[in-house]
């Protein structure tokens, strides 16, 4: 366990455009590696105080970095569709009962034809999984208290990768 103070390499940063638009999340090694050769800057700080060190140098850890130059991003037509994004989405709660969720399901099963898509595949309890089975929420008097839809593209993909830290909230609810 690393000591007070020191935060571990493998934590995650948040990387924004030049134009302050989330890019990406990088490793705090990476983010510390572009902010001494001069390509990104740090907008906010880890807020307990957290640090890296060296033999003659101690680099505040980031929370947020922006980079010096504007980086074109190319367009990606749409968010991939991954069981963990689908589990991110729906915060890990079941859409049947609200319990945590540690599986997904297809609100219409692939046996009767249904996709495998953001609009057909809800988190779901073990539970409940295994009780609708390859079933239609109408057949076991089932509803969703809010359908199944793909993520908004601001953000999506930066938060369908990693946990959002509470200090990246500002940054991703801006272009929400």
């Amino acid at each position: 366990m690393p000591s007070p103070g020191v935060v571990p390499a493998g934590s995650r940063v948040l990387l924004l455009n030049a134009s302050f638009e989330p890019l990406a999340v990088v490793t705090a090694k990476r983010a510390i590696v572009l902010m001494l050769s001069g390509k990104a800057e740090c907008v906010e700080h880890v807020l307990d105080g957290g640090a890296f060190h060296s033999e003659n140098l101690t680099v505040p850890a980031p929370s947020v970095m922006r980079l010096s130059r504007y980086v074109r991003v190319p367009y990606r037509r749409a968010v991939p569709m991954t069981r963990s994004g689908v589990l991110r989405r729906d915060n890990r709660r079941c859409a049947y009962c609200n319990a945590r969720a540690d599986t997904i399901d297809h609100v219409v099963p692939r046996s009767r034809g249904g996709a495998h898509s953001w609009d057909n595949c809800v988190a779901a309890c073990r539970a409940c999984n295994s009780r609708k089975a390859d079933r239609l929420l109408d057949e076991i008097g089932w509803t969703l208290a809010v359908p199944p839809a793909p993520p908004s593209r601001a953000g999506g993909i930066l938060v369908l990768a990693v946990e959002p830290h509470p200090t990246w909230e500002p940054w991703l609810q801006a272009v929400a």
